[in-house]
């Protein structure tokens, strides 16, 4: 797992199968538990900005529906 520079908490996680490479972001919430995020198959070197944002605005979603259920 490998944190992923300039952003607040995000983790690449690396699956090779065969000559594959596959990317999935995630974060840990509370230390305890590990969030997965979206995934995509690594083709080139540089990490797509647009999954990148994708993931970030996933875990603010999570975030968002997670105060939502605790006040409910």
């Amino acid at each position: 797992m490998k944190h992923l520079e300039g952003t607040d908490g995000l983790y690449e996680i690396r699956v090779k199968q065969g000559s594959d490479i596959f990317r999935i972001f995630c974060f840990f919430d509370d230390g305890k538990l590990v969030v997965l995020l979206n995934g995509f198959q690594k083709k080139k070197q540089k990490t797509p900005s647009g999954d990148l944002e994708k993931a970030e605005k996933l875990k603010e979603q999570y975030y968002a529906d997670k105060a939502k259920n605790k006040n409910a």
